[in-house]
């Protein structure tokens, strides 16, 4: 179903999440879908335990096969001149969550969402925040009443350390990619545990 399809994979600033999304980009390449790399400035030049900013940048861009977007020039071509099929956001953090929810452009990951939302085609988000329960709720919410915004299912990562906490189950990216395509939302979206184990 995925083969020949155009995915934007965009990545935002929730490093502790790479580990789980990295194999998804694969997954979507083994599977015939032509994926197009598309990195915030957090991504770009934040180092952390996790790794730097710049060797992130080489990972992401081997397991896409293609070089990473990394500025909004380069991603508002997505929109009149190369749309895309579907646009993911994994992780997607709360940050750029409300940014996305609240019509705000100031990142490449963020205007290719854009850009794909202008052509009515799905984007798909699979959030990784620590106050999806907080402040952050309302903008889920928004979202989710979003024409076109389609949610990997999600769950609290730490209830008990962290109770706003809210991680997507990074491994139900495809599935979430091809019922959006159709124009469905894979249910259930709010499940009881997150598989993804976090550091």
């Amino acid at each position: 179903m995925l083969h020949g399809k155009r995915i934007g994979f965009g990545l935002t600033g929730s490093h502790c999440t790479y580990h789980a999304v990295l194999p998804e980009i694969k997954k979507l390449r083994a599977l015939g879908a032509e994926v197009y790399p598309v990195v915030s400035y957090t991504v770009q030049k934040t180092d952390t335990r996790f790794g730097e900013g710049e060797s992130w940048l080489k990972v992401i861009e081997e397991a896409a096969g293609r070089k990473c977007v990394c500025t909004i020039p380069e991603a508002e071509p997505f929109g009149p001149v190369t749309p895309l099929d579907c646009m993911v956001i994994a992780p997607l953090t709360g940050n750029s969550l409300s940014k996305l929810a609240n019509a705000l452009t100031d990142s490449p990951v963020l205007m290719a969402a854009k850009a794909t939302m202008r052509n009515t085609k799905p984007v798909v988000v699979a959030i990784s925040t620590n106050d999806g329960l907080g402040l952050n709720g309302v903008n889920i919410m928004k979202l989710m009443a979003a024409k076109n915004v389609y949610f990997v299912p999600f769950s609290q990562d730490d209830p008990i350390s962290k109770p706003n906490s809210l991680v997507a189950h990074m491994s139900d990216i495809q599935s979430t990619v091809e019922a959006a395509i159709l124009g469905k939302q894979i249910q259930p979206v709010l499940t009881m545990a997150n598989l993804n184990k976090r550091d």
